[in-house]
């Protein structure tokens, strides 16, 4: 359990700044998220099904499939489950508050050239890594 932590959410190599308040990853957690301009390349599913508002900036989400979705500040929250496949393009800073259930064992990201699909656990640890067609 953690308390008023910060750190990157998604990892080293992602544009999101987390703010936690509260992570209980058995249970939920609740962050502020600063998306920082620009994009991780890498699509993505999650550990967790999120509720997330957005305060302030410009959001595009494009699923694995190229649809593309906008969102901008709203009281209707955006509904994330954990199985969509999807990438996060800030095109400015953008500012949210999520809060997101309990964790599964495993999530995974598709490289950017949709070559090979990595599945993470706990701590980022590849657990497998796969060709893809």
């Amino acid at each position: 359990m953690l308390f008023f932590s910060k750190r990157k959410d998604g990892g080293q190599k992602s544009n999101v700044d987390g703010f936690f308040l509260i992570e209980l990853k058995s249970l939920f957690s609740i962050a502020i998220l600063k998306f920082n301009k620009g994009a991780r390349e890498e699509f993505h599913s999650h550990a967790f099904d999120a509720l997330t508002w957005f305060v302030k900036g410009d959001i595009v989400e494009e699923d694995v499939n190229g649809t593309k979705y906008t969102y901008k500040r709203s009281l209707k929250p955006k509904i994330t489950p954990k199985d969509k496949v999807h990438k996060v393009i800030a095109n400015k800073d953008s500012w949210c508050i999520t809060i997101r259930g309990k964790w599964v064992e495993n999530w995974f990201e598709i490289t950017s050239d949709k070559k090979k699909k990595i599945t993470f656990a706990h701590g980022r640890k590849v657990v497998k890594e796969e060709i893809l067609d």
